[in-house]
């Protein structure tokens, strides 16, 4: 045993001089490193598969698609050409008393605000509710451009029947569509069921005073339907006037005026009308007015 271990020893020995005495740039190929190195692996791990490149496929992930019912509708345009703006009625605003089947006449006053202008191919058209024996259709009577202001007026007859009657009315452009919708609503009674004032209207014309010309004067016609006392007073654009009482001795039409010396100086819209306190308590509209030309 000991001769075995001193046998040992000397080889040892002897490859430990042989390994010094290569020269120092003479290095292990690295293929046989490799190899060695794969001889090891083998050898510790029998089972492992040889090596291999793997294959990369670029296969796109599909993208989740809405069916086509849960996507919006495309928005529809808003048309800007025909649109009208309601100013005010002119004559039997809302909740007139009209005797029962008296003829009158119902005007509104429209600013035109789109882009088109109104031609006589635009109507004014009964949509629903009591036509009160007016047309189905009516033509415009000329062109009403943009920024312009128009008044349109229909001939009616008050209904036989007593209560509070309502007509919607429409202008429809020329090709066929509906643009605005407006009504006319009034009560019918008797002549002897209660008294009333039935409608106002205006008219417009100047005077000259103190070297002041063309300033507005406003006439208004104040209609009731049989005798009493009405109570009224002016209403400006620059604020209520004081109370004033006009008698009727009967049905009929009676007249009063206001002046204004309004100064060229005034800014905006100007305008007078008619507020009924008794027996109505009812605005009727009101009217554009001038100013004067000051010395």
């Amino acid at each position: 045993m000991r001769k075995f271990s001193t046998v040992l020893a000397g080889i040892v020995i002897i490859a430990a001089v042989l390994a010094c005495n290569l020269p120092s740039s003479q290095q292990i190929p690295p293929a046989i490193m490799t190899s060695a190195a794969l001889t090891v692996q083998a050898q510790l791990s029998p089972t492992v598969p040889p090596l291999f490149t793997p294959t990369v496929t670029n296969t796109p992930v599909p993208f989740p698609t809405l069916p086509l019912s849960t996507l919006p509708p495309p928005a529809t345009p808003t048309s800007s050409c025909d649109n009208a703006h309601f100013v005010t009625d002119v004559t039997y605003p809302d909740n007139t008393v009209v005797s029962a089947g008296d003829n009158f006449t119902k005007t509104w006053r429209f600013q035109n605000y789109g882009t088109c202008s109104w031609t006589p191919s635009y109507a004014l058209v009964f949509i629903s509710g009591d036509s009160m024996s007016g047309p189905s259709t009516q033509a415009l009577t000329g062109n009403i451009n943009t920024g312009q202001t128009v008044d349109i007026s229909v001939n009616l007859t008050a209904p036989s029947s007593s209560g509070t009657h309502v007509g919607n009315w429409g202008l429809r452009n020329a090709a066929g569509v509906i643009f605005a919708h407006f009504y006319v609503q009034i009560m019918v009674g008797s002549s002897g069921s209660a008294f009333a004032v039935t409608h106002v209207t205006y008219d417009l014309s100047t005077f000259n005073d103190g070297g002041n010309t063309g300033c507005p004067i406003v006439t208004a016609h104040i209609t009731v339907n049989m005798t009493g006392d009405v109570q009224y007073h002016w209403v400006r654009s620059d604020g209520p006037e004081s109370v004033q009482t006009l008698h009727f001795g009967s049905s009929g039409t009676q007249d009063v005026q206001e002046k204004w010396y309004l100064g060229s100086g005034a800014t905006g819209t100007q305008w007078l009308g008619i507020y009924i306190d008794a027996p109505n308590h009812q605005d009727f509209g009101h009217i554009n007015i001038n100013k004067c030309t000051t010395p």
